[in-house]
Protein backbone atom coordinates (compact mmCIF):
# COMPACT_ATOMS: atom_id res chain seq x y z
CA UNK A 1 0.00 0.00 0.00
CA UNK A 2 2.95 2.55 0.19
CA UNK A 3 3.82 1.83 -2.98
CA UNK A 4 0.63 3.21 -3.89
CA UNK A 5 0.34 5.84 -2.45
CA UNK A 6 3.16 6.98 -3.70
CA UNK A 7 2.09 6.58 -7.14
CA UNK A 8 -0.81 8.55 -6.15
CA UNK A 9 1.15 11.86 -5.36
CA UNK A 10 3.29 11.63 -8.44
CA UNK A 11 0.85 10.95 -10.92
CA UNK A 12 -1.28 13.75 -8.95
CA UNK A 13 1.36 16.01 -9.10
CA UNK A 14 2.91 15.53 -13.08
CA UNK A 15 6.22 16.62 -14.48
CA UNK A 16 7.95 19.04 -11.91
CA UNK A 17 9.23 21.11 -14.12
CA UNK A 18 6.02 22.09 -15.62
CA UNK A 19 4.59 22.59 -12.09
CA UNK A 20 3.35 26.54 -11.89
CA UNK A 21 4.90 26.60 -7.64
CA UNK A 22 8.44 25.94 -8.97
CA UNK A 23 8.30 28.58 -11.70
CA UNK A 24 9.75 31.70 -9.77
CA UNK A 25 12.72 28.95 -8.79
CA UNK A 26 13.69 27.94 -12.32
CA UNK A 27 13.47 31.34 -14.23
CA UNK A 28 16.01 32.61 -10.67
CA UNK A 29 18.42 29.89 -12.32
CA UNK A 30 17.63 29.99 -15.69
CA UNK A 31 18.71 34.13 -15.08
CA UNK A 32 21.45 32.74 -13.11
CA UNK A 33 22.71 30.73 -15.98
CA UNK A 34 22.29 32.99 -18.56
CA UNK A 35 24.68 35.61 -17.03
CA UNK A 36 27.22 33.27 -16.05
CA UNK A 37 27.52 32.12 -19.66
CA UNK A 38 27.43 35.55 -20.96
CA UNK A 39 30.01 36.51 -18.62
CA UNK A 40 32.47 33.37 -19.23
CA UNK A 41 31.66 33.79 -23.20
CA UNK A 42 32.14 37.63 -23.45
CA UNK A 43 35.05 37.64 -21.05
CA UNK A 44 36.76 34.33 -22.05
CA UNK A 45 35.88 32.49 -25.15
CA UNK A 46 34.94 35.84 -27.62
CA UNK A 47 38.54 37.85 -27.08
CA UNK A 48 39.95 34.52 -27.80
CA UNK A 49 37.49 34.13 -31.21
CA UNK A 50 38.47 37.87 -31.90
CA UNK A 51 42.23 37.45 -31.83
CA UNK A 52 42.24 34.22 -33.94
CA UNK A 53 39.93 36.49 -36.43
CA UNK A 54 42.29 39.08 -36.07
CA UNK A 55 45.45 36.94 -36.69
CA UNK A 56 43.54 35.14 -39.89
CA UNK A 57 42.08 38.45 -41.15
CA UNK A 58 45.95 39.66 -41.14
CA UNK A 59 47.25 36.94 -42.64
CA UNK A 60 44.83 36.88 -45.47
CA UNK A 61 45.92 40.30 -46.13
CA UNK A 62 50.07 39.23 -45.89
CA UNK A 63 49.15 36.47 -48.14
CA UNK A 64 47.07 38.76 -50.96
CA UNK A 65 50.20 41.39 -50.52
CA UNK A 66 52.63 38.63 -51.30
CA UNK A 67 50.32 37.34 -54.42
CA UNK A 68 50.23 40.56 -55.61
CA UNK A 69 54.07 40.80 -55.02
CA UNK A 70 54.57 37.32 -56.69
CA UNK A 71 52.50 38.29 -59.20
CA UNK A 72 54.20 41.63 -60.61
CA UNK A 73 57.35 39.41 -60.01
CA UNK A 74 56.19 36.92 -62.39
CA UNK A 75 54.50 39.77 -65.08
CA UNK A 76 57.96 41.24 -65.05
CA UNK A 77 60.27 38.16 -65.38
CA UNK A 78 57.65 37.63 -68.16
CA UNK A 79 58.04 40.70 -69.96
CA UNK A 80 61.93 39.88 -69.86
CA UNK A 81 61.61 36.94 -71.28
CA UNK A 82 59.60 38.01 -73.77
CA UNK A 83 62.21 40.63 -74.24
CA UNK A 84 65.05 37.64 -74.02
CA UNK A 85 63.36 36.06 -76.66
CA UNK A 86 62.44 38.18 -79.21
CA UNK A 87 66.29 39.88 -78.42
CA UNK A 88 67.45 36.02 -79.64
CA UNK A 89 65.11 35.80 -82.51
CA UNK A 90 66.40 39.27 -83.87
CA UNK A 91 70.11 37.76 -83.20
CA UNK A 92 69.56 34.30 -85.18
CA UNK A 93 67.87 35.93 -88.25
CA UNK A 94 71.35 38.51 -87.66
CA UNK A 95 73.33 35.78 -87.84
CA UNK A 96 71.28 33.95 -90.78
CA UNK A 97 71.44 37.13 -93.06
CA UNK A 98 75.04 36.91 -92.25
CA UNK A 99 75.60 33.63 -93.25
CA UNK A 100 73.63 33.71 -96.15
CA UNK A 101 75.41 36.95 -97.36
CA UNK A 102 78.86 34.91 -96.69
CA UNK A 103 77.62 31.80 -98.65
CA UNK A 104 76.37 34.32 -101.56
CA UNK A 105 79.61 35.60 -102.10
CA UNK A 106 81.35 32.55 -101.62
CA UNK A 107 79.15 31.32 -104.60
CA UNK A 108 79.52 34.34 -106.55
CA UNK A 109 83.27 34.39 -106.40
CA UNK A 110 83.16 30.53 -107.20
CA UNK A 111 80.75 31.58 -110.03
CA UNK A 112 83.14 34.36 -111.16
CA UNK A 113 86.23 31.59 -110.77
CA UNK A 114 83.66 29.18 -112.82
CA UNK A 115 83.10 31.46 -115.76
CA UNK A 116 86.31 32.66 -116.13
CA UNK A 117 87.72 29.28 -116.49
CA UNK A 118 85.00 28.54 -118.96
CA UNK A 119 86.17 31.60 -120.57
CA UNK A 120 89.69 30.51 -120.83
CA UNK A 121 88.86 27.08 -122.09
CA UNK A 122 86.13 28.48 -124.15
CA UNK A 123 88.89 30.59 -125.66
CA UNK A 124 91.28 28.14 -126.17
CA UNK A 125 88.94 25.48 -127.66
CA UNK A 126 88.39 28.48 -130.04
CA UNK A 127 92.07 28.85 -130.83
CA UNK A 128 92.07 24.50 -131.59
CA UNK A 129 89.11 24.53 -133.67
CA UNK A 130 90.52 27.45 -135.46
CA UNK A 131 93.74 25.83 -135.75
CA UNK A 132 92.32 22.31 -136.89
CA UNK A 133 90.33 23.92 -139.45
CA UNK A 134 93.01 25.86 -141.10
CA UNK A 135 94.48 22.55 -140.67
CA UNK A 136 91.68 21.38 -142.30
CA UNK A 137 91.20 23.47 -144.69
CA UNK A 138 94.66 23.52 -145.52
CA UNK A 139 94.77 19.40 -145.77
CA UNK A 140 91.44 19.54 -147.50
CA UNK A 141 93.57 22.07 -150.23
CA UNK A 142 96.39 19.65 -150.54
CA UNK A 143 94.24 16.76 -150.87
CA UNK A 144 92.18 18.21 -153.58
CA UNK A 145 95.53 19.38 -155.22
CA UNK A 146 97.04 16.19 -155.18
CA UNK A 147 93.72 14.51 -156.28
CA UNK A 148 93.31 17.03 -159.66
CA UNK A 149 96.63 16.09 -160.14
CA UNK A 150 96.25 12.43 -159.86
CA UNK A 151 92.96 12.92 -161.88
CA UNK A 152 94.67 15.11 -164.68
CA UNK A 153 97.94 12.47 -165.13
CA UNK A 154 95.28 9.28 -164.75
CA UNK A 155 93.52 11.18 -168.02
CA UNK A 156 97.00 11.30 -169.49
CA UNK A 157 96.90 15.36 -169.03
CA UNK A 158 99.77 17.30 -168.83
CA UNK A 159 98.72 20.47 -167.12
CA UNK A 160 101.11 22.58 -165.27
CA UNK A 161 101.30 22.12 -161.45
CA UNK A 162 100.82 26.24 -160.61
CA UNK A 163 98.02 26.43 -162.62
CA UNK A 164 96.47 23.48 -161.25
CA UNK A 165 97.28 24.80 -157.89
CA UNK A 166 95.56 28.18 -158.83
CA UNK A 167 92.34 26.36 -160.28
CA UNK A 168 91.93 24.44 -157.12
CA UNK A 169 92.67 27.57 -154.60
CA UNK A 170 89.79 29.33 -156.58
CA UNK A 171 87.31 26.23 -156.32
CA UNK A 172 88.18 25.75 -152.25
CA UNK A 173 88.39 29.43 -151.54
CA UNK A 174 84.13 29.86 -152.57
Amino acid sequence: MATETHGAEESASGLPQLDFSTFPNQIFWLVVTLIVIYLILSRVALPRIASVLAERQGAITNDIAAAEELKQKAAEAEAAYEKALADARAEAGRIAAEAKAEMQAEVDAAVQKADAEIAARTAEGEARIAEIRDGAATAVNQVAKDTAEAVAAALGVDVDRAALEAAVDERTKG
